[in-house]
């Protein structure tokens, strides 16, 4: 200050000359803060205030570290600037489910740039960060939130060497910290010890440590050295060398800290005697020198010698790796440090013959690290590529956990060299299994194999014998892969004779004549497994397949017969993508947050509609803009949103997207499918008479909890009161729509799932007639349970005859018949009166000699009858009584001209006068 002149910092001191460094975190450096909040934004959540005043970054000695739950943390520091500067910072972000901003504001509370405040997820270690700092005041924030709602427990986000240039000029310069060492005049940053050595603050150099005793990079002193233990050394198999042969080896796990010349101390193990190499993975052949080469494309090998794929057969191309001599060429591994995150140049997982496992790290919470790369991958040729499935290929693994403690392993997936994603972890021991990964995309892919014994922040060797083991890994249609066995496929002859050719979409290979045959309508084809009839799989009921024969689908139609009626849907006005919130659920520290459904009941011709997708480390990319975001399609996938009045951010945080149907399997009124049940008392019952219409999905996504799977369902019910689209439901017992986390229920009413209408649902009502005019009216039955279909017929007019005019025509026609009787009466009156007339005559004008008739008064009297004097003539008869005796006086004549043989002609003449007796 004196001259004013700038002076190198002396040996063993530094200084940044306009800046500062923080680098020294066992307390909270001067004008640190560090503050807590509940996330929710309330004024009245004085008590989720309180539950997280302990959610602080908290100091750890080399860095400082964030909570990890649902409180917000925020690290501030406050800085004015003489002349424009900048912040950078070494930061180590693991964990998707923790939001980590950091952002800058000048003295009126103004973001400097807002476009890098959202952090990206770390991959390889500590990520470098930079912001430019204008001059004047500026206040630094680093905030995060943890959201992890299932009970995974989130991984903190870590900070150290914070630098900051373009403040006050420095009158002095800063001691080295203990650990660290600077042996040059003018040094802006000091130098860390080497392992095996320490240094006090302000050194120029590191000391060595003593024989028996070691220390770790960057240490300020030294430890003592344990005696050696079996925990301190592994196994592992040597190369084959040129005789055939390996030998087990042991050697001291890295680095070495303990004594084998203590008291106490168990000295390494000898190495093995030599053995007989295994033999190479398939699709390899041992070369002369025992060393394993891939076997040339069209030949396949068991792992000892090549053979040429015969005709009408090609290579199943792809990696097999079941003998472990040495470590496969496209696999690394290495051991990632649980005490500060730095990657160490050691061999985290060893060979051991029939498999591999994880070797002894440095200390019991490191992650032990096993990565194979695959370049990408190609269907076989004579498999069409299957655009609606997206299977590319598959990855199946065999592996085995031994635990004493909390142990985790974990399985990881990387696209195109960007950030692994964790798709299944497995705590604990677990027995030997299997498990299989579909791969939908062709790229580069990494698959990495993480395996932490335990995650206490301990130093030491304790749980060594806590191992992860994998027996094998096997990933079909390997770009530039090796075959271990040959597939039959179509044959095309040519002029070069015959070759594998690709059949058609939808067709099937016959092992036998190597043709391509069309599957049957309404099957699918198995498109990794083209071989037989037995390869086209039936629809489910309610499906069918598409031109393609790739997939089964539902075009929103159904039909169903009861024993009254036909019942046939229409549930297009269903179609589109619908979204679904369950109840708000809640953290311990009072986060809420929401299960959000996106559901698509019939897709685009089988195509999935539903997204859902992860925009935690892509909130900086504006809505509507895609960028790099994990992103899920299905026919129904399930995320967890953060809503954005929660969060104080502009959009609301989606994380962990999970499908929950993958594919449709059918569609049906019966309540179980496949395997699959729909609970009918999840529901409240129905009442309308018109059965439920249930679609059934499936998802093939395995977890450790769904070994086989997630399954869901719904319910489409009829409900007239409700207009398209009607409305989604959750069970009222399972308020995020499972009951178990693997079988999923959703209830869809509305008036669109009602059958179409027909005639059976509408009647005719007849009215009166009406000045010779009747109406007959349609109306709906009600209740009117169907929707669209066939409409109302329009009202019939029809011409009527009222009772007036029958009852005119009944009058007249009653009135003429009574003439006409009236008119026969007296004219047969007449008549009568005429034959009685000449009947009397004749019986008066005849005499005995002529006619042996007997007297006129006793004419046609028979024997055993009374005589009736005068009977006509004094008779006072009604008109009926007359003609009654009249035909009988004319049936007994009739039986005197029968009974009498012999009449006289003349009397026989009169006889045939009366007319009755013609």
């Amino acid at each position: 200050m004196k001259d004013q002149s700038c002076k190198p910092c002396a040996e063993g001191r530094y200084s940044l000359g306009t800046g500062i460094r923080f680098d020294e975190w066992d307390e909270l450096p001067h004008g640190f803060a560090s503050l807590s909040t509940n996330m929710e934004i309330e004024d009245t959540t004085t008590e989720s205030t309180e539950n997280c005043t302990a959610s602080k970054w908290v100091p750890l000695g080399d860095y400082i570290s964030s909570n990890t739950d649902e409180c917000t943390a925020t690290l501030m520091y406050a800085v004015n600037l003489k002349q424009s500067g900048s912040v950078n910072f070494e930061y180590y972000y693991p964990d998707s489910s923790i939001i980590f901003e950091f952002f800058v504001q000048n003295d009126q509370c103004q973001p400097n740039v807002d476009d890098s405040r959202w952090m990206k997820t770390t991959e390889k270690g500590w990520e470098f960060h930079s912001v430019e700092l204008n001059r004047g005041n500026n206040v630094l924030y680093w905030r995060t939130t943890a959201f992890s709602v299932w009970s995974k427990v989130s991984k903190p986000v870590l900070v150290r060497n914070i630098a900051i240039t373009g403040v006050a000029y420095t009158s002095e310069c800063f001691p080295c910290k203990p650990g660290t060492y600077a042996d040059k005049q003018g040094s802006s940053f000091c130098e860390l010890c080497p392992a095996n050595s320490y240094s006090n603050k302000g050194e120029t150099s590191c000391h060595q440590c003593d024989p028996d005793k070691y220390s770790e990079k960057g240490s300020s002193s030294c430890k003592v050295r344990p005696a050696c233990t079996d925990k301190d050394y592994f196994y592992t198999h040597t190369a084959c060398d040129a005789n055939g042969e390996t030998q087990l080896m042991y050697k001291w796990a890295q680095p070495k800290i303990c004594g084998e010349d203590l008291k106490g101390a168990v000295k390494l193990p000898a190495s093995g005697v030599k053995t007989r190499c295994p033999p190479c993975n398939p699709g390899f052949f041992k070369t002369n020198n025992s060393a394993c080469e891939p076997c040339p494309y069209g030949s396949y090998s068991n792992g000892s010698d090549c053979t040429h794929c015969p005709a009408g057969t090609e290579p199943a191309v792809g990696f097999e790796y079941k003998w472990w001599n040495t470590l496969p060429s496209n696999m690394e591994t290495t051991v990632l440090s649980g005490i500060n995150f730095e990657y160490k140049g050691m061999t985290g997982w060893e060979v051991a013959g029939d498999h591999i496992y994880t070797a002894v790290g440095a200390s019991d919470n490191d992650f032990m690290i096993l990565t194979l790369v695959v370049p990408g991958f190609r269907p076989p040729q004579s498999v069409m590529a299957d655009t609606e499935n997206k299977e590319m290929a598959r990855i199946t693994f065999v592996f085995e956990t031994i635990c004493s403690v909390n142990c985790e392993l974990y399985f990881m997936v990387g696209v195109n060299s960007r950030t692994n994603t964790p798709v299944e972890t497995w705590k604990g021991s677990k027995g030997k299994q299997s498990y299989t990964y579909i791969i939908e995309e062709n790229a580069t892919m990494s698959f990495t194999w993480a395996f932490q014994r335990t995650t206490f922040h301990e130093t030491g060797r304790k749980y060594t014998n806590d191992v992860a083991k994998i027996y094998s890994i096997n990933v079909t249609n390997v770009m530039d892969g090796v075959a271990s066995y040959c597939r039959p496929c179509a044959l095309e002859a040519s002029d070069m004779g015959s070759s594998c050719t690709a059949c058609p979409a939808g067709y099937y290979i016959d092992r036998d004549s190597g043709t391509c045959h069309s599957c049957p309508p309404n099957t699918i084809l198995r498109a990794h497994q083209p071989y037989g009839i037995q390869a086209c799989m039936p629809c489910g009921p309610g499906t069918k397949s598409n031109k393609i024969h790739s997939l089964c689908y539902n075009d929103c139609t159904f039909s169903i017969s009861t024993p009254t009626r036909v019942l046939d849907y229409n549930f297009l006005a269903l179609a589109k993508t619908v979204s679904l919130a369950g109840g708000p659920s809640f953290t311990s520290k009072g986060l809420k947050y929401f299960h959000h459904f996106t559901l698509s009941l019939c897709g685009n011709q089988g195509k999935k509609m539903s997204v859902c997708a992860d925009n935690v480390t892509d909130l900086r990319i504006p809505e509507g803009e895609s960028g790099f975001s994990k992103s899920i399609t299905a026919y129904i996938c399930q995320a967890v949103i953060i809503p954005p009045e929660v969060t104080g951010y502009k959009a609301g945080v989606s994380s962990q997207p999970v499908s929950l149907a993958d594919r449709l399997i059918g569609v049906t009124t019966d309540m179980t499918l496949n395997g699959i049940t729909s609970p009918a008392e999840l529901f409240h019952p129905e009442s309308l008479g018109i059965p439920d219409v249930i679609f059934f999905y499936r998802s093939s996504d395995v977890t450790q909890s769904c070994s086989s799977g997630r399954s869901a369902t719904v319910r489409v019910r009829c409900s007239p009161l409700k207009p398209a689209p009607g409305s989604l439901s959750l069970p009222s017992t399972c308020s995020d729509g499972t009951c178990d986390g693997c079988n999923f229920h959703f209830l869809w009413e509305s008036v669109a799932a009602c059958p179409l209408c027909s005639p059976a649902d509408y009647h005719a009502i007849v009215s009166s007639c009406v000045a010779g005019i009747q109406k007959t009216t349609y109306v709906w039955r009600e209740p009117k349970l169907c929707a669209g279909g066939i409409s109302l017929p329009e009202q019939r007019v029809t011409i009527c005859k009222t009772i007036d005019f029958w009852l005119k025509v009944g009058i007249s026609a009653g009135t003429c018949t009574a003439i006409l009787l009236t008119v026969l009466t007296c004219y047969f009156w007449k008549k009568n009166q005429k034959l009685e007339y000449k009947y009397s005559k004749l019986v008066m004008n005849a005499t005995l000699k002529d006619c042996d008739l007997p007297a006129a008064d006793s004419c046609a009297i028979m024997e055993g009858e009374d005589v009736e004097d005068d009977l006509i003539f004094t008779s006072k008869k009604s008109l009926f009584g007359k003609i009654k005796s009249f035909t009988s006086k004319l049936m007994n004549c009739l039986g005197l001209l029968t009974s009498r043989r012999s009449i006289e002609p003349s009397t026989l003449g009169l006889l045939m006068d009366l007319t009755p007796c013609h």
